[in-house]
C-alpha cells in the first residue's frame, strides 16, 4: 500500500464519511411523514375510509370525534357551504371532505396563499366514497380563498 499525504488521506476519509452518511441523512428524511389531525362525527363511516386513504397515501394521521364541525370550519374560515362530513387541518390548511391525498401533497408542495381545499358534499368514488359496484361522480376539488372565495384545484372522474 502506498502512503497518502497527511491531506489527501484526510481528503479520502471525509469523501468515505460523505459517502457512508448519505444514505442515513437520506433515510431519515424521507421516513418524515405529514401529519393530518381529521376531525370527524362519531357515526361517519365515509369518514374512516377517508382516514385510511390518507394512511395508505402514506401521511401520519391523528382523528379527533367532535360533535361541532361548523364551529370548527369557521374558526379556520372554511364556508358552510363548502361543508362535507369530515374535516383535517395540515401544514397550516384546512381540509374539508373527501379530497384525495394528492391533491393535499399539491397544495402542500405549492404553499398557496389560501385557507385549503374542500370537495363538497360526498361525491361516489371520492376517497372514503367508493361503492361496490364503482360508480364514479363528476366532482372538484376546490382551492378555498382568503375571503371565503374558491377556484376549481383539480377535477376528477371527468
Amino acid at each position: 500500500m502506498i502512503p497518502l499525504p497527511p491531506l489527501a488521506r484526510r481528503a479520502f476519509l471525509g469523501g468515505v464519511a460523505v459517502t457512508l452518511a448519505t444514505p442515513i441523512v437520506a433515510c431519515a428524511q424521507t421516513s418524515a411523514r405529514t401529519r393530518v389531525a381529521v376531525h370527524k362525527t362519531p357515526t361517519c363511516a365515509c369518514c374512516d375510509g377517508w382516514v385510511d386513504h390518507l394512511r395508505d397515501a402514506g401521511f401520519e394521521v391523528s382523528v379527533t370525534v367532535t360533535t361541532d364541525l361548523a364551529g370548527l370550519r369557521s374558526r379556520h374560515g372554511m364556508p358552510d357551504r363548502l361543508a362535507s362530513c369530515h374535516s383535517g387541518l395540515v401544514e397550516g390548511y384546512f381540509i374539508e371532505g373527501h379530497v384525495p391525498a394528492a391533491d393535499i401533497r399539491r397544495l402542500i408542495a405549492g404553499r398557496p396563499d389560501a385557507v385549503g381545499l374542500s370537495v363538497p358534499g360526498m361525491p361516489l368514488g371520492s376517497p372514503g366514497m367508493e361503492t361496490p359496484n364503482g360508480d364514479r361522480d363528476r366532482y372538484d376539488t376546490l382551492l378555498v380563498l382568503r375571503g371565503g372565495g374558491s377556484r376549481t384545484f383539480t377535477r376528477h372522474n371527468t
